[in-house]
């Protein structure tokens, strides 16, 4: 065999190789990888959503997309949360997208009632010491959520005539929050009998 064509058949061979330990490791990491993401879900759900249900609100869920849970539309998915037939809350994640340094990924919980029952910071980006008071481990700012609903409250920071406390040096990300929960609470509101449909339950045959 030629000199060229033996080593054409040696990159092939070692290309060939390569890529089936490429495929073997992604195999193997895929799994582990989805349960971790599973188990993160599962902590933030039993954080932010009522106590006292007996269903599996991961397994318990709708897909909604809409421009006030997000300004692209992208699907979201409500967890439902159930004792018995009773609907007790729902938990979803809305989307600011005018945070000081772009988006701000918020999970808010939501009872039947239409009051919110905790709100949570998923991901965001903003100044340290200044947009990020918004965290749980910074202040407790979050907590100015809970009990609200939309006739109750002032959807908007003080400083523009609303209920809700800005930071010093720092408005923009508080009132970008307020105005995302505030459209998640509307979405709820307006679509509460398709969020809590019964859930489907696949018959054997």
């Amino acid at each position: 065999m030629p000199d060229y064509l033996r080593m054409g058949f040696i990159l092939m061979v070692v290309g060939m190789v390569a890529t089936a330990i490429l495929a073997a490791t992604e195999s193997a990491t895929r799994e582990p990888i989805a349960e971790a993401k599973r188990q993160e879900t599962l902590r933030m759900l039993r954080m932010v959503l009522p106590p006292g249900f007996d269903n599996e609100p991961v397994n318990d869920t709708v897909t909604l997309a809409d421009k006030k849970l997000n300004r692209k539309e992208k699907p979201v998915i409500f967890y439902r949360a159930r004792k018995g037939t009773d609907a007790s809350g729902v938990a979803y994640i809305v989307t600011a997208p005018d945070g000081y340094s772009g988006d701000i990924e918020i999970m808010m919980s939501v009872l039947p009632t239409g009051m919110v029952h905790l709100v949570q910071i998923v991901a965001q980006n903003e100044t340290p010491g200044l947009g990020d008071k918004i965290l749980p481990t910074k202040t407790d700012w979050l907590r100015a959520f809970v009990g609200k609903n939309r006739e109750n409250t002032r959807w908007r920071v003080k400083k523009d005539g609303g209920d809700f406390d800005q930071f010093a040096g720092a408005t923009i990300t508080p009132r970008a929050v307020v105005h995302a929960v505030k459209r998640g609470l509307d979405f709820f509101v307006e679509k509460k009998e398709l969020i809590f449909q019964p859930a489907t339950v696949e018959k054997k045959p």
